[in-house]
């Protein structure tokens, strides 16, 4: 009997720690929204381009009806692109090296990058060459979201297209190794805070990730991970060479929710980056807040993705709107810009 009653104590204890929490939120600054950088709007396309954010919606749905495994790879390269040198499309710039050829990007799906450049053909022929790359990827990542059973929100929109990229800044990702002391200095750099990094990092309810992503954590074994995880992982991944993939979260893999905190309370965290999050005392209590209530999680989750997505934006007349988002325009001949005119008039 004293063994039955240790579970719903502790949950009580959870709950109460979380209503708290949640108390504090609602009576704090933290509750105001994020501002809106100069040159961007929550309206900015409504006269130019008021059928985009539906032409987007439409065809992921359709994408992800055959592969929704392109949800999480879609918010993977929003991430990359945006933490790099901001969210200017520069991860989907070709290179010899480009940005996605760099080691820490070599997993960027190539189908959800063929599916952004889907996405920009059809807002193209819809509008004319008025949206650009960068905003495209940005809503993409937010219909990852929704579609995937996630929050619906608005996005600032209004960006434009890099002329260049960064192979130097992908050394400042965030790596699955780090630890939350590692991993909270390096989102302080662009201004995040301890609620925002652990808000984000529930970007890891949905998605994949390779074996050496998280085999140090197999060998040695880290006594943090539950053995029945631990066992299955080393099935799959019996070396850290194996080209297999395993879930993130492995109660709803394919489902934007909370999961990824539950999972995280009951030691079954993929990288060292998720489940140190419940050990530092600085991240333990928002973890224990997010698993007991999505709605907190999500309202978190959507002001930390707002200002991720505002990072550095180039604006007005700075960079440009490129006509295919994997080169820049001085790259491709203007018979293809009359051509793409010509068939926007006739459309």
């Amino acid at each position: 009997m004293a063994r039955a009653s240790v579970y719903p104590t502790l949950y009580y204890v959870l709950l109460i720690s979380s209503i708290l929490l949640f108390s504090h939120f609602n009576a704090s600054e933290a509750q105001v929204k994020p501002p809106v950088v100069d040159g961007l709007s929550f309206s900015f396309y409504s006269k130019t381009c008021p059928k985009l954010e539906t032409i987007v919606r439409n065809h992921l749905k359709k994408v992800f009806k055959q592969d929704n495994g392109q949800a999480p790879s879609l918010l993977v390269i929003f991430f990359h692109d945006c933490f790099v040198q901001g969210c200017d499309g520069s991860l989907l710039l070709d290179g010899s090296p480009g940005e996605r050829n760099q080691p820490l990007n070599r997993g960027i799906s190539t189908k959800a990058l063929q599916t952004i450049d889907e996405l920009r053909n059809l807002v193209h022929k819809e509008c004319g060459r008025i949206v650009s790359c960068a905003d495209i990827t940005v809503l993409a990542a937010r219909d990852a979201v929704f579609l995937s059973g996630g929050p619906d929100y608005s996005v600032p929109l209004g960006r434009r297209d890099s002329l260049n990229f960064s192979i130097e800044g992908t050394n400042n990702l965030p790596l699955p190794y780090n630890t939350t002391n590692v991993t909270l200095k390096t989102f302080a750099t662009k201004h995040f805070d301890v609620t925002d990094v652990v808000a984000l990092a529930g970007a890891h309810t949905f998605g994949r990730a390779h074996c050496h992503t998280f085999f140090n954590r197999l060998s040695p074994l880290d006594p943090s991970m539950d053995m029945t995880l631990a066992k299955i992982l080393k099935t799959t991944c019996p070396s850290t060479y194996t080209r297999n993939a395993v879930n993130l979260d492995i109660r709803t893999p394919t489902v934007f929710d909370n999961k990824y905190y539950i999972n995280l309370m009951n030691r079954q965290g993929l990288f060292t980056s998720d489940q140190d999050l419940f050990t530092d005392k600085r991240t333990k209590g928002l973890v224990n807040a997010f698993a007991l209530n999505q709605t907190l999680f999500f309202e978190k989750f959507v002001d930390a993705v707002i200002r991720m997505s505002q990072l550095d934006v180039l604006t007005g007349n700075q960079g440009e709107i490129r006509a295919k988002c994997n080169v820049i325009n001085n790259k491709i001949s203007k018979l293809t810009f009359v051509m793409e005119d010509v068939e926007h008039v006739l459309n």
